[in-house]
């Protein structure tokens, strides 16, 4: 149950990972026409604000066209084959859906309680989808539409027809099954959905008046879930849907953006709901007091290669929000040091938000001063100069913190093993330790193959002189998947943002940590059949390397 939770909320991360390019492209359009930041050269009618406005109407396509986003975007991790085929189901299921919704509401309207003559949007519970007036069940309908889709085409996709009705296997069966699940589909959606959008409007206004406890309490589970990947439950639904505001925070932040800017109120004023999303900020501040804390805990002829080790990801950490490479290495080492950083977010986010600080900062750095302090600081500078004083005191806490638990618990964090290296390797690092004939050869080890003297398989003899020399991520998918038994050992196949999520059959055939480390890996979850390679963010191009590897096994 675990690996499908787990593989659903990997899917997530097809559509999610776009909101951040579609949130600084909104944001440049809306920077560029601020008359406050830019004078006369933003005024309307320019040639300059004319640009932006054409801009501007691009860069909306992602939060105006959500719930196609999300539905087109799942197939693609969640089809078992021909993931192609299965986005173009999809897509065709959610629009009949969307079709007999709209066809139930114009017949049936007032004993659904919905007024199917109202305009879409406000509180008319309607929205216009791919022109379609239609039930406004956000990117939760869109994900279950689309997951109902998905499992229909895993189930029938393949189904074998008699020869005279062979016209009709594949894609064609599988619309001809939707089509007979979306009418009934439809019809308790209208049912349901009404009543809970009356509940989710009272779940708004209770988030909202649950103050910096419960802004503390998300922070938490958002950090504490990560591991198990739930954390995407966590914030989607506060981020991307409508638990606090219908369209979601980060759409609302954008669009009011101008009226923040302009007004000097208190942030937390004028958006309660903004203290949901400001779990980017242990993002920020986190990174550089953990990092400092591995660095001075270090044995001092280690010290060097540590700080290589930590400078590339915590300045990923701190820009972009990506932050599993540092928070898995002490997850893998240490998970009381994991449990504390979950707290200390939980607390840094509440006291922000207690403090008036309010707004859309998931991301990193580059995300909060884009969307944040950029169009904001002119009337709103002393609430950030307050987050940035708060942020900088947590380092310093986390600093303190960790450094204290390491010495006084001896924990084996980077650079403190014994007779071994920084377990972590940059790429170039281990392009210099392969070029040394051994994998291990930088601490000391034996060559990775007799780290998993279990592994071999047809692929096992798949060495690293075989992979291409200018391919970089061809190395990394040839020992990973020796590393995991071989293609005769995978099951299943799937990556999230950083990571090479694999189902194998024998979870005995799987090396330990130390030899995936030696061989490029970030760091490796092993939950029995359910095994995470922490690749980084180029884990799409390792992945497929890696299937490539398997076809041709």
């Amino acid at each position: 149950m675990m690996e499908k939770v787990q593989r659903f909320g990997s899917a997530m991360l097809a559509p999610v990972l776009l909101f951040a390019v579609a949130g600084l492209a909104v944001a440049l359009a809306i920077i560029a026409q601020n008359e406050q930041l830019l004078g006369g050269l933003a005024a309307p009618g320019t040639a300059w604000s004319n640009f932006w406005r054409v801009w501007e109407s691009g860069a909306w396509t992602v939060f105006n066209q959500m719930e196609l986003l999300f539905v087109l975007g799942l197939p693609i991790a969640l089809a078992k084959s021909a993931n192609a085929r299965a986005v173009l189901e999809a897509a065709l299921l959610y629009l009949t859906f969307n079709y007999f919704v709209a066809g139930f509401l114009e017949v049936f309207g007032g004993s659904f309680g919905i007024d199917y003559a109202a305009e879409p949007g406000g509180e008319s519970g309607l929205k216009l989808i791919a022109g379609i007036k239609t039930l406004d069940t956000g990117i939760l309908g869109a994900i279950f539409i689309s997951a109902v889709a998905v499992w229909i085409h895993n189930r029938y996709f393949d189904k074998k027809l008699p020869e005279f009705l062979g016209i009709f296997q594949g894609s064609q069966f599988v619309y001809i099954v939707g089509i007979l699940v979306m009418m009934p589909l439809a019809l308790i959606v209208c049912l349901v959905w009404p009543q809970i959008q009356l509940g989710i409007s009272s779940l708004q206004g209770f988030l909202v008046t649950s103050g910096s406890l419960g802004v503390g309490a998300y922070t938490f589970l958002e950090r504490i879930l990560i591991p198990t990947g739930l954390h995407h439950f966590v914030y989607s639904p506060f981020v991307f849907g409508p638990a606090v505001v219908p369209e979601g925070i980060q759409a609302h932040w954008v669009s009011n953006l101008t009226t923040y800017a302009e007004s000097s109120a208190p942030l937390k004023e004028q958006f309660p709901g903004g203290g949901f999303a400001l779990h980017g900020n242990p993002k920020v501040f986190a990174p550089l007091g953990i990092a400092a804390a591995f660095y001075t805990t270090a044995r001092p002829e280690k010290r060097k290669a540590t700080l290589a080790l930590l400078v590339p990801v915590v300045l990923t950490a701190m820009l972009t929000g990506i932050t599993e490479p540092l928070e898995f290495t002490f997850l893998f080492i240490a998970p009381l040091l994991f449990a504390v950083h979950a707290v200390l977010s939980g607390l840094m986010t509440a006291i922000m938000y207690q403090l008036g600080l309010s707004g859309n900062m998931g991301a990193g750095l580059i995300d909060v001063v884009a969307q944040n302090w950029i169009p904001l600081w002119a009337q709103h500078h002393a609430t950030y100069l307050m987050q940035i004083g708060v942020g900088l005191c947590f380092t310093v806490v986390y600093f303190a913190l960790f450094r204290f638990l390491i010495l006084k618990l001896d924990l084996k964090t980077p650079g403190r093993e014994e007779n071994k290296d920084v377990k972590l390797y940059s790429k170039q690092e281990y392009r210099e330790v392969k070029k040394n004939g051994k994998i291990g050869a930088a601490s000391g080890a034996d060559d990775a193959s007799e780290a998993a003297p279990g592994a071999a398989s047809d692929a096992g003899s798949e060495t690293a002189s075989e992979a291409p020399a200018d391919d970089p991520y061809s190395q990394r998918a040839t020992d990973f998947l020796r590393l995991l038994g071989g293609a005769d050992n995978i099951a299943d196949v799937n990556n999230c943002a950083t990571r090479l999520r694999v189902s194998v059959k024998d979870p005995a055939l799987v090396a330990d940590p130390d030899s995936f480390s030696e061989a490029g890996a970030l760091g490796l979850v092993n939950k029995g059949t359910a095994v995470q390679v922490i690749v980084g963010m180029d884990v799409p191009q390792v992945r497929d390397r890696f299937e490539g590897l398997m076809a041709h096994a």
